[in-house]
């Protein structure tokens, strides 16, 4: 069985195309790489599948964005050979090389933005995030082979029109999930 990720979230539905947070969406200079799903700072992350957990790094920080606010994320391995990245995690409850199951529990949702740093001069798709409240997330991506660090990524990100051939909709993946109460 497949959990959705964040069962305290305030949607349980997939973004849909083009809207903000959804997969692949236009943000003028750059393209979206996974799904955001918004809940309250602190909401419980669990893994949707089993895997094993194979990396853990800062994810955003404000010494590369000063609007940022410092966030991690845990890349899981998992039993079909898939790479999934939790992301914009204000707490990590896993560590690297932990078996973990569909439904243990991996970290906390953090506050990726700091709103006193946004200004008009921020990009669009950050000040639409300000002003509709939206502060606190799960970031998520799904890989078929280990995500590499290219220039062209940034914080969920991928600046460029061509999407990376091993980045793939997250979308299918959380589709058939179900809502596990933590």
């Amino acid at each position: 069985m497949k959990y959705w990720p964040v069962p305290n979230s305030y949607s349980k539905k997939i973004p849909n195309k083009g809207a903000n947070g959804s997969f692949w969406e236009d943000r003028g200079d750059r393209r979206h790489c996974g799904i955001d799903i918004y809940a309250p700072k602190n909401s419980n992350v669990i893994s949707i599948e089993n895997g094993k957990v194979m990396n853990i790094e800062l994810f955003t920080s404000p010494n590369i964005l000063s609007y940022w606010n410092l966030t991690k994320y845990v890349l899981i391995k998992c039993n079909d050979n898939l790479y999934f990245k939790y992301a914009e995690l204000g707490d990590i409850t896993v560590n690297v090389g932990q078996i973990i199951n569909a439904g243990d529990p991996i970290g906390k949702v953090g506050t990726v933005l700091k709103k006193n740093k946004i200004s008009n001069k921020s990009p669009k798709y950050i000040q639409e995030i300000k002003k509709n409240k939206n502060h606190s997330m799960l970031h998520f991506e799904v890989y078929n082979l280990v995500p590499l660090k290219n220039k062209q990524y940034l914080g969920g990100n991928w600046f460029g029109d061509k999407k990376p051939k091993h980045l793939l909709n997250p979308n299918k993946y959380l589709k058939n999930t179900v809502n596990l109460e933590v």
